[in-house]
C-alpha cells in the first residue's frame, strides 16, 4: 500500500502546507510547470520517493531533470504522468494514440489548473487532475490531492484546499 500526494502548477510557489498534507505519504508527484527549481528540493525532502514531470512553463534546472512524460508502475497500477494531455472524451490531439497504445490504468496530468477526477471507460483508467496548488493562474481555489494505491485499488482520494489565490 503506497500513500500518494499530489500537485501540480505550483508556479514556485512553495507553501508548507505542501509538507504538511503530504507528511504520510510514501510519494509525492508534481504534474509540471513547477516554476523554481527550489521547489525541487523542497518536494523531494517530503516523502521517500519523488517523481515529477517538466510543464510548459519549466526551464533551465527543472527542464533538465524531469522528462515531459514519466511511465511507471505503483503497486499493481500502471502510471503515466504528463502536465498536458486534455481530459477523457477531450484529449490533447495525439494524446488518445498514446493512452491506446500504452494502456496505463491511471493518467496524471496538469495545466489546465481545474481539479478533476474521472473515469475513461472507454480505456478502463482513471484520469486526475490536482488542480492548482500555486498562486498564478484562473483557479479560485489551490487544490492539492492524496490518495492510497493499494494493489490494483486506487481508493481514499481526498482534495485537500489550500484557500484563494493571492
Amino acid at each position: 500500500m503506497k500513500r500518494i500526494g499530489l500537485l501540480s502548477d505550483t508556479h514556485s510557489c512553495i507553501d508548507d502546507r505542501y509538507a504538511l498534507h503530504f507528511a504520510a505519504c510514501d510519494e509525492v508527484w508534481h504534474a509540471g510547470d513547477v516554476g523554481d527549481a527550489s521547489l525541487l528540493r523542497h518536494l523531494e525532502g517530503i516523502a521517500p520517493v519523488f517523481r515529477g514531470v517538466r510543464g510548459n512553463i519549466d526551464h533551465g534546472e527543472v527542464a533538465r531533470r524531469l522528462p515531459e512524460l514519466l511511465r511507471f508502475r505503483v503497486e499493481d497500477v500502471d502510471v503515466l504522468l504528463t502536465h498536458i494531455a486534455g481530459y477523457p472524451g477531450r484529449y490533447a490531439p495525439g494524446f488518445a494514440r498514446l493512452l491506446d497504445a500504452e494502456r496505463p490504468q491511471l493518467v496524471v496530468a496538469g495545466h489546465s489548473h481545474i481539479l478533476k477526477v474521472m473515469p475513461d471507460p472507454a480505456r478502463d483508467l482513471l484520469y486526475i487532475n490536482p488542480g492548482a496548488a500555486g498562486h498564478h493562474g484562473w483557479q479560485k481555489v489551490r487544490t492539492l490531492v492524496r490518495f492510497t494505491i493499494d494493489g490494483a485499488d486506487i481508493r481514499d482520494l481526498e482534495v485537500i484546499e489550500l484557500g484563494k489565490p493571492l
